[in-house]
């Protein structure tokens, strides 16, 4: 098997919702928690990258076998935090072969589609896999080789992993997502998806 961690980002804010997504409830747990489950069901290891609200949510993140990286300045933007992130993964005794990026705000992606994307990776032919909406958009969850992890460390600001896919003129793998890839950024947005997708 590959050595691609899934990194989960929510070191975010969350000024547009107001309160913490990372500890919104979703299914009888909280949002990170749900999202943790998700990607440890891969099999691949698992990385959260935590900022704002760490100290609230590292206690529940501890319950899970993953590793927590806490960023101080998350507050400098995305595309730090990826940056730091990648950082800590290149300082390992088993650098990695490639990394996925899933993100907390999407609740609906499945461990089936994070496994396709695992499954359809293969090492060393710089391959890009990203996520296409039923809208067309493309995007996270991406999984980047590791020949573009220098690119990744030198993303700044609030520009993210986006950035890269919009830059580089590279053939990227696209693997449908359909309704999966919805964003909750406001509290109409998550009460609406908590209304349908919440059996508890």
């Amino acid at each position: 098997m590959n050595n691609v961690p899934n990194v989960l980002l929510a070191a975010g804010s969350s000024s547009r919702m107001g309160t913490p997504k990372q500890l919104l409830p979703w299914n009888g747990k909280t949002l990170i928690e749900h999202q943790i489950e998700i990607l440890l069901e891969t099999k691949q290891e698992v990385y959260v990258v935590l900022g704002a609200f760490s100290e609230q949510i590292q206690p529940l993140v501890k319950r899970y076998p993953v590793q927590t990286i806490v960023y101080e300045d998350w507050s400098m933007g995305m595309g730090n935090t990826i940056a730091y992130a990648i950082n800590q993964l290149q300082a390992n005794s088993n650098p990695p072969r490639g990394v996925l990026f899933a993100l907390t705000d999407q609740p609906l992606v499945t461990s089936a589609h994070y496994k396709l994307m695992h499954a359809t990776f293969q090492s060393g032919r710089e391959q890009i896999i990203v996520s296409v909406s039923e809208s067309g958009w493309e995007g996270v969850p991406v999984l980047f080789d590791y020949c573009y992890f220098q690119y990744l460390q030198k993303l700044h600001g609030e520009f993210g992993a986006k950035q890269i896919l919009q830059t580089l003129d590279r053939p990227m793998i696209k693997i449908e997502a359909g309704a999966l890839l919805v964003d909750m950024d406001t509290p109409e947005a998550y009460k609406r998806l908590y209304k349908k997708f919440n059996l508890q």
